[in-house]
This record gives C-alpha cells, structure tokens and sequence, in this order.
C-alpha cells in the first residue's frame, strides 16, 4: 500500500507539527484555545490510526494519544468552567481556578504522557515502513471502508435505541465525523448529512458541559448558585439534541 501508507505517514506528520505548535502555544501563553486544539489534533491523529488497530506500531501510537486526550480533559474542563462564569459576570469564581489552570497547564508540559507521545511520534513512520515490508499492511482502503461502514453503522443503532445514552452518542458520532475527515471520499455522506452530525455534536457538546458543572457544584460549593441555571439549561440542552438526532436518525435510515 505504498501511495496510501505515504498518505497516511504524511498526515501524521502534519499532526505532529501542529501538536508541536500547540505545545509551543501553551507554554508561551498566546491564546486560549491552545490545548483545545491540541486536543483536536490528537483526537484526529488516533481517527487516522483507528481502521488500523491491531498492528502494534498503530496501537502503540494510539495509547500514548489516547493518554494525553485523558491527561488533558480535566484541565479542559476548567477551561471551559471558567469561560461560563465569567460570561456570568461572576469573576471572582474563577480566581483560583485561573491559578489551577495555570498550574496543570506547567504540569501537563512536563507529563510524562506528553513526551511519550513525541517519542512515539518521531519514530513512528519507520515502525509503519518496517510493518509495509512485512506485508502487514494489504487492503488499506477496504480496511478503512469496513470501518467507517460499521462507524455509521453503530451510529444508526445507537440512534434506534430509545434508552439511548446520550455520553455514548456524542462518542459515536465524533468517532465517525472525524473518521470522514480523516478518509474524505471513502464514504459518501450528502452535505445536509454532515450539518447535522456537527450540529448533533454541538448539541450533545453542550448537554456535556451542563452535566460537567452539575456534577462539579456537587464538590464545590462557590458553584451552587448556578444550580437552578445549569438545570434549566441542562433540559434546553436535552431537548434540542434530541430534535437534532431525530433529524440524523431520519438522514441516515
């Protein structure tokens, strides 16, 4: 598969200089979407790698992606706390966090985690050629078509369900979304298609983040008065995801 496996060695490579400049950002402190674009590169990064799982140069790279996704959702979590209190007027909430965010942020440059990654990173494309040569590489684009076939296909049967967890959709429906991205022209998806698994994944994103701040002003007492806000937006949030996975359950049938 060579053409494909040079496709494939290429964007990862321009994932890993954009999570080099991620990095670069943080530790300078230009902006504030640093780590939420770090984590958007690593989230394509293990999309790319997923129809591959099983090879061991794929799964070792996969683990040491999923590992920061893991080490950095918490402090993304803060970050996004703190942009809703302080869309609140409600500043003196986020004083000590801003320090929290500033320490995990000096913490999660040093993580182990992180380097590993890198590690891994600029060794990879040789494992990948050694793994080529061995001919453990056949059929790439049916392997990539079988997977994002049963990607949708888990979608639709989540969607089916009417217990249907809305955390597991919201996964779901990332999975396959940047599974498109990562294989454009694998598998035809209409464009009015595609809007709503954006717009279902921007509903379900903010039906996360009420759940998040709930859960968080159990712990924390400072948040309590957001309660009866949260839960109010708590149920917009429900009630708008669910018309926006009707919608997509109708597309995709």
């Amino acid at each position: 598969m060579a053409s494909s496996l040079d496709d494939l060695i290429a964007q990862v490579i321009g994932l890993e200089i954009r999570l080099n400049a991620c990095v670069e950002r943080l530790a300078a402190g230009t902006d504030d979407e640093a780590l939420h674009d770090l984590r958007v590169a690593t989230r394509r990064l293990r999309s790319l790698l997923r129809p591959f799982r099983g090879l061991p140069a794929v799964d070792v790279l996969s683990q040491a992606a999923a590992d920061v996704a893991t080490l950095s959702g918490p402090l993304r979590d803060l970050e996004v706390l703190i942009v809703e209190l302080r869309s609140h007027g409600l500043d003196r909430l986020t004083q000590d966090r801003e320090q929290a965010r500033r320490t995990g942020y000096a913490q999660f440059l040093l993580a182990p985690e992180l380097s590993r990654l890198f590690q891994v990173l600029g060794a990879w494309p040789h494992l990948m050629r050694v793994c080529d040569r061995e001919g453990l590489l056949k059929g790439g684009r049916k392997v990539i078509e079988k997977f994002l076939a049963k990607s949708r296909r888990r979608l639709e049967d989540g969607l089916h369900d009417p217990s249907h967890d809305r955390h597991r959709l919201r996964l779901l429906i990332k999975r396959l979304r940047y599974g498109l991205d990562a294989y454009p022209g694998v598998v035809e998806l209409s464009p009015k298609t595609r809007r709503l698994l954006v717009g279902a994944q921007s509903a379900l994103g903010k039906w996360h983040d009420h759940v998040q701040w709930l859960a968080r002003a159990d712990r924390e007492p400072d948040l309590r008065p957001r309660i009866r806000a949260w839960q109010v937006a708590l149920h917009a949030a429900e009630v708008r995801s669910d018309r926006v996975l009707e919608k997509l359950l109708r597309r995709l049938a």
